[in-house]
């Protein structure tokens, strides 16, 4: 395992931590009910890393996530992800996902058919679910079938996924007439 460092910051839903090695981002935490808590979780994943004042690529990185959290439409596909030890397949629905803009979403099924084969979906759902850099690659924009909201890992679970896509103004399945209202998706 390489070197790795990391630093917790503030953003509207939390404390989020962020961990790099010297090839990109490693991993991103999303918030805990505190950000001690985050500190911990993120430790706990990641013993070896070491807290540390982040080199311009990674605050680079920490303004986009702050930004789009806040409500702007970023699209942080330019951040550099350190996924060396990524399994091939991950990597592929990642490069996916990390392709869903702001705003939009897609479901297992349609990156299941964009990697050639509907029956990977269940495939696809394990992989975004063993996602090490939620936000940065946005599995948050992956829904279940039929406008149900499907898994997230995340603490505060769906509540979480559906926070973070309201903040992002999504709406499954596209424009409604309730576009204003805060976002709702029948929960798998």
């Amino acid at each position: 395992m390489p070197a790795l460092d990391f630093t917790i910051f503030d953003t509207a839903i939390g404390a989020c931590g962020i961990v790099w090695s010297a090839r990109g981002v490693y991993a991103v935490q999303l918030p805990e009910a505190t950000r001690e808590a985050t500190r911990a979780r993120l430790i706990k994943r990641y013993p070896q890393a070491l807290e540390a004042q982040p080199p311009s690529a990674i605050r680079a990185a920490i303004e986009g996530i702050v930004a789009l959290l806040a409500g702007e439409p970023r699209n942080l596909a330019d951040i550099v992800i350190d996924d060396e030890a990524t399994p091939d397949f991950n990597k592929k629905v990642y490069a996916i996902a990390r392709k869903i803009p702001p705003g939009d979403t897609l479901t297992y099924g349609e990156i299941a058919e964009r990697l050639g084969d509907k029956a990977l979906s269940r495939a696809v759902g394990q992989a975004l679910g063993e996602n090490p850099c939620p936000i940065v690659m946005p599995c948050h924009r992956v829904l279940a079938a039929n406008g149900k909201t499907g898994g997230f890992s995340a603490a505060g679970g769906v509540d979480t996924k559906l926070k973070i896509l309201s903040i992002e103004n999504a709406q499954p399945g596209g424009p409604t007439l309730f576009d204003h209202l805060p976002l709702q998706a029948r929960r798998s």
